[in-house]
């Protein structure tokens, strides 16, 4: 497990210092994400015992740390609180945004889910 949040971290990390140092829009811990998306995905299909376990572990530590993601919304809420006043000068703005966030999260991820089932189903 201690591997395992290491790998973790260590991605982030790394998406942190690629978000520095090439300016991208999207942040640090969103391209550690989907490095370790990739990383699971390329470790799939290598049979190597040792790379089966380590993905296994990291799937399980994932799983544990889902358990405690309510927590992160605190500070969070926390924010809201103090910001208020400007929440409600832009609160058309924002429930524009999330609208829009919504539905095109909404519509790429069952275009995205219907590849992959077609790819399933063709294997």
């Amino acid at each position: 497990m201690l591997i395992a949040i290491f790998i973790i971290f260590a991605l982030q990390l790394f998406g942190e210092a690629l978000q520095q140092i090439f300016e991208l829009a999207i942040p640090g811990p969103v391209i550690g994400l989907i490095l370790l998306l990739a990383s699971l995905i390329l470790t799939k299909s290598n049979f190597n015992p040792r790379f089966f376990t380590l993905r296994k572990s990291l799937i399980s530590t994932s799983e544990h740390l889902l358990g405690y993601l309510s927590l992160l919304f605190v500070p969070i809420g926390v924010g809201v609180v103090m910001h208020l006043q400007l929440l409600e000068t832009q609160a058309l703005r924002i429930l524009l945004v999330i609208l829009l966030g919504t539905i095109s999260t909404m519509i790429f991820t069952s275009w995205f889910f219907s590849k992959l089932h077609k790819k399933e189903n063709h294997e």
